[in-house]
Formats: structure tokens, sequence, C-alpha cells
């Protein structure tokens, strides 16, 4: 079993760690995606390749979840630094991440971007997306940034999409009327939601709408 770097958090239970993602797990990665975004559209699904880029162009900032006993990587993360313009926070996720590519990571960008993060299903449930965005969250800390943002999928919009527009829907999940798979798990950790983006992606579980919600680091003032 290939060697990991030293683990940046432990479940509680001391079953899985957070480490930086490393080149031999690239292709777990790609299943990871597979699995977690079925409906999204292929061209915008990352691969090994991808994962590979990620690791070249800004390494501290892709994150996987190692189960210790069997060395097997699970869950995984990745973000990149980037400069926001909030008075203009609309935008296509395939242009944020360069084609999944991240080569417009900035390294003096002071907000931390989230493009992907994923569980496998057999592993959901067990806290491994809130060790992940711990991990970020903690690395945002380290670097000073102001913040985290991200276009979430509302990934179950579908259910509800001929009931009412995605502006009901986001304002119903907010308020804890509504459970989104995706969304409630970044309220719970402290993400706020700052607008709606439509086109964002082509994924028919959200119906292509994303919701950019912003994390802010209380150690660095805006």
């Amino acid at each position: 079993m290939p060697p990991w770097p030293e683990p940046l958090l432990l479940s509680e239970d001391g079953r899985f760690a957070v480490v930086q993602s490393q080149p031999w797990m690239a292709e777990a990665l790609e299943e990871i995606q597979e699995k977690s975004f079925p409906t999204l559209a292929r061209e915008e699904r990352m691969t090994r390749e991808h994962y590979l880029s990620h690791m070249r162009v800004f390494p501290g900032g892709q994150h996987a979840v190692v189960e210790l006993s069997t060395g097997k990587v699970v869950a995984c993360s990745t973000d990149f630094r980037t400069r926001v313009d909030f008075h203009h926070y609309q935008h296509r996720y395939i242009e944020a991440v360069a084609g999944n590519w991240l080569t417009n990571h900035d390294p003096e960008g002071d907000w931390l971007y989230g493009a992907d993060i994923g569980v496998l299903p057999e592993y959901r449930g067990l806290g491994l997306s809130r060790l992940l965005y711990q991990a970020r969250q903690n690395l945002v800390r380290r670097l000073g940034l102001k913040g985290h943002v991200a276009g979430s999928m509302p990934k179950g919009y579908h259910r509800y999409a001929r009931e009412m527009p995605i502006e009901e829907y986001v304002h119903r999940v907010v308020r804890g009327e509504l459970v989104d798979p995706v969304l409630s798990v970044q309220l719970r950790r402290g993400y706020r939601v700052y607008g709606i983006i439509p086109d964002y992606l082509e994924d028919p579980s959200c119906l292509n709408y994303g919701v950019f919600v912003v994390w802010r680091n209380p150690e660095v003032p805006w």
C-alpha cells in the first residue's frame, strides 16, 4: 500500500484521516467523482488527468479521506485560490475551474474556491464531508484568506421544481423546512447563501442551478 502524508485531521473514531491528495490516488478520485455526480454532464466531470493537474497546480488545496485500516480513498475535495467580485458573482462552473484543470489558480488570491467534494455512496452518513469542510476552513485560516466560496449544487431541487421556483426552494432549505443533500450540509458548516446562479452547470438533479455560498474567515476582515 503506497504511503500517504501525515493526517491533517482524524475522524472522532480514528477510522478515517484527511490527507493531502497524492498522485497514486488519482484513479480512486475519478471513481469518487463518477459515483458522486452520476447525472453531471460528462464533459464537466473531473478525470484522473484533471486530479493530477490539480496536485501540480495547488497541491495544498487537494484533500482526500483515507480509511486507515484499508488505505482506501473514500472521499475527496478540490480547491483553488481566486479573487471574488461579489457584485458580479454569476459565472459558469466550467469557466471558473478552467475546464477542470485549475490553471486559473491565483497564488495571491484571497479566497478559496470549492471546485468539488464527493464521498463514495457506501461511506456516506459517516461525517466525511464534515471532515473535508473542516480541512478546507483550516486551510483558509492557515493561509490567512478571507474565506471559502463555492457553487453549491441544490441536488434535491428536481423533486420540487414543478411545485416552486428555485428561489423558494433555497429559502425553504435555509429555513430548515426542506433538506437538500448538498446545500443543507454546507449550511450546517457555517456557509451562507449569497445568491442563485442559473446555468451554473449541466445536471438535471439541480436543473443546472448553482447556489453561491460563502463562509467567512472570522479571523480576517473583508
